[in-house]
């Protein structure tokens, strides 16, 4: 029986996708610094990441409490030295928690992460991840997204309009975001799309670059 007492919480596409990610990480993360992941989830992507990265440092980040403790609870039984522990963070904040003169990293943030979240969130969620990569990262810093995307405004897949229909249900402001939307946003925050790569389950990899 599971136990009780621990946090650690799973999510089966973590072990889906995260060779895949790792992998185009590894081609497009700048040789040093820090990567700062939002919305890490059950932070199974951190531990993950972080060993096979050095020597970057890995800041995981996380809004709600509940995924904060399972992130602390994975990097307690796979502890690494450049993994960072878990912060507070929300996207829609106008000041990010890094942004403050208290905030004392090991290395400068010169990348961001973000894993399935711009379709399970509002689109002020996108908004405000791109102000704040505009804002945090240095020139040539490196934006990394992965989901899924509406290409020309259609689906790429079926199983990913039916994602879309389900996200929306259970909430309006949800749903699989339109790739050209997403860049013209990034665009207009001083960032360039660098790449897009094929991921499985109709999913992509998005890396922008800061201009």
């Amino acid at each position: 029986m599971p136990d009780p007492l621990d946090a650690r919480q799973h999510s089966p596409a973590t072990l889906r996708n995260r060779e895949p990610i790792l992998a185009v990480l590894q081609a497009v993360l700048p040789p040093t610094g820090t990567v700062l992941e939002i919305s890490s989830g059950t932070g199974e992507h951190a531990v993950f990441f972080a060993p096979r990265l050095q020597p970057r440092y890995w800041l995981p980040s996380d809004p709600n409490p509940i995924a904060r403790a399972s992130i602390a609870a994975w990097q307690e039984e796979l502890s690494t030295d450049n993994l960072h522990p878990p912060i507070f963070l929300d996207v829609r904040d106008p000041v990010w928690t890094v942004e403050q003169p208290e905030m004392d990293l090991s290395e400068p943030i010169r990348a961001i992460a973000n894993i399935n979240m711009i379709h399970i969130s509002p689109w002020a969620a996108c908004l405000g991840l791109m102000a704040a990569a505009e804002r945090i990262l240095p020139q040539g810093g490196v934006l990394y997204l992965y989901g899924p995307f509406k290409q020309s405004g259609e689906h790429t897949a079926p199983s990913n309009a039916q994602f879309d229909q389900s996200l929306r249900l259970q909430n309006p402001e949800w749903g699989v975001r339109d790739l050209e939307e997403v860049i013209a946003v990034a665009e207009a925050h001083n960032m360039r799309l660098l790449q897009t790569v094929a991921m499985p389950a109709n999913n992509l990899s998005v890396v922008f670059q800061r201009l």
